[in-house]
């Protein structure tokens, strides 16, 4: 397939896995996974960038991923602090815009401020939209746009015949963008793991056995190049898809 023929997808979600197994792979200590995965987590940002993706939306820490060993957590958060702090002026510098995703009120104060901070910083940038999904989880995610349905409801301002799924996801992360149309997934496991469950319904998956620290920018235009040559038939028929070319 040459270049030419190549279909972007406008939003890729990606579920970066593996780092720990990457590091005990080479007799190294998990917490130099997670360090390596950052750096690749850069290179990512940037690839997305340079090939006009819309937006990136990365896995960083679920909700169940607080019952790791302490330490691990520990280090994560401190990472994430890190990361803030170092990357953000590079990330405005590069016009995109930051988000995070999830429950915050689990991290600390200054963690908290950070993630304001950057959010603000970068808030009025054009380019890539760049969504951390942090103490996320899906199940979360539609539980709390259910609650926020569920009070209109109580104050007698919706019935409850008239939800709608567009309402529902009206009250989703990540509403205002286009939904993931390519799902990748590194480290081997094939599952979504409680990731964007509303969002991904018609996502393209890509799952690769390479763990994220050795994800680079040749492996995502392998995703995207697979991508690119599936036909999206969201319930129509390929001759249906085919005669609309």
């Amino acid at each position: 397939m040459s270049d030419a023929t190549i279909i972007n997808p406008k939003h890729i979600a990606i579920i970066m896995d593996g780092n720990g197994r990457w590091a005990k792979a080479k007799g190294l200590p998990r917490t130099l996974g997670h360090k390596k995965g950052m750096d690749c987590v850069r290179s990512t940002v940037e690839a997305c960038s340079q090939r006009d993706i819309e937006a990136l939306t990365l896995f960083a820490f679920s909700t169940e991923n607080w019952r790791r060993p302490e330490e691990e957590v520990g280090y994560l958060m401190g990472l994430f602090l890190a990361m803030m702090k170092s990357e953000v002026k590079r990330l405005h510098k590069n016009n995109v815009k930051l988000r995070i995703i999830g429950d915050r009120s689990r991290f600390s104060d200054k963690l908290q401020k950070a993630m304001f901070s950057a959010e603000e910083l970068t808030k009025n940038n054009t380019g890539l939209h760049l969504n951390i999904a942090t103490n996320y989880g899906g199940r979360m995610d539609i539980t709390e746009a259910t609650k926020v349905l569920c009070r209109r409801v109580a104050k007698g301002e919706l019935n409850p015949e008239d939800i709608t799924d567009e309402m529902l996801q009206a009250q989703l992360a990540l509403s205002d963008l286009p939904e993931p149309d390519l799902l990748i997934r590194t480290g081997g496991e094939k599952r979504v793991s409680n990731f964007l469950l509303w969002q991904l319904a018609y996502a393209e998956y890509y799952f690769t056995d390479g763990y994220w620290p050795d994800f680079d920018k040749q492996e995502l235009d392998k995703a995207i190049a697979s991508f690119s040559i599936r036909q999206r038939r969201f319930g129509k028929t390929g001759d249906q898809i085919n005669t609309q070319k």
